[in-house]
């Protein structure tokens, strides 16, 4: 059995998942504690991956990326750097497409700590910096799993944005999802079902500790 679509995939939702990390909790912060009116809009951008289909967002990435388009060509040109059917591709797409499962769980998080903490904070001198890294992160770690927990096993499950964008190619951007629709076209159904059982598995393990873990810290804290 090929094992690589297996480790592209987890190399994928692991990069993924680091780089909205990244770009997620600052976003979530001034989402969940800005006053401009604009965040709706920009709420509404972030969570369209949630309602359109993957194909959808596949093609316009596609074209986006594609060297005969402006954000391509501008790539292409100063960074030497192609997207389209490339892993570098995959990850940008995927940090697109699983934007929402990471965003929304932080934004959570964050209204959920006591405004009175925050004043506290400032009262004591605190910066924003300060505030977030000393008190509020601390004080939403269930948030922070679950975010994370929710991005990667949504990068594992991608199949229409990867395929648009990543193609089909050995080691390079053929992943589980594509892998198990190949041999599902080749009628290999044995070869997709031990696929498949393999990803339900992990997925399954994944959420079944996540839970977990959580259902502990809330035990502990007197929540459950």
């Amino acid at each position: 059995m090929d094992f690589s679509p297996f480790y592209l995939t987890f190399k994928l939702a692991l990069f993924t998942s680091l780089i909205l990390f990244l770009l997620g909790i600052p976003l979530a912060y001034w989402l969940a504690y800005s006053k401009y009116r604009i965040k709706y809009a920009v709420e509404a951008i972030v969570s369209l991956p949630l309602v359109l289909p993957p194909t959808v967002l596949g093609f316009y990435l596609l074209l986006a990326f594609s060297p005969e388009n402006a954000v391509g060509a501008f790539l292409d040109d100063f960074f030497d750097l192609r997207l389209v059917f490339t892993f570098p591709g995959l990850v940008v797409a995927s940090v697109i497409y699983s934007m929402p499962f990471m965003v929304q769980p932080l934004r959570s998080g964050f209204t959920s700590i006591p405004k009175a903490w925050l004043d506290t904070a400032q009262t004591l001198g605190k910066g924003r910096w300060l505030t977030l890294s000393r008190v509020l992160l601390p004080n939403m770690k269930n948030s922070l799993l679950s975010a994370g927990v929710l991005s990667f096993a949504h990068t594992v499950g991608e199949f229409g944005v990867v395929l648009m964008v990543g193609g089909n190619i050995p080691e390079e951007t053929r992943v589980i999802s594509v892998a198990i629709y190949n041999e599902v076209e080749a009628m290999n159904y044995g070869q997709a079902n031990t696929y498949s059982l393999l990803l339900i598995g992990f997925s399954f393990m994944v959420l079944l500790i996540t839970y977990w873990v959580n259902h502990d810290k809330n035990r502990v804290l007197g929540y459950d």
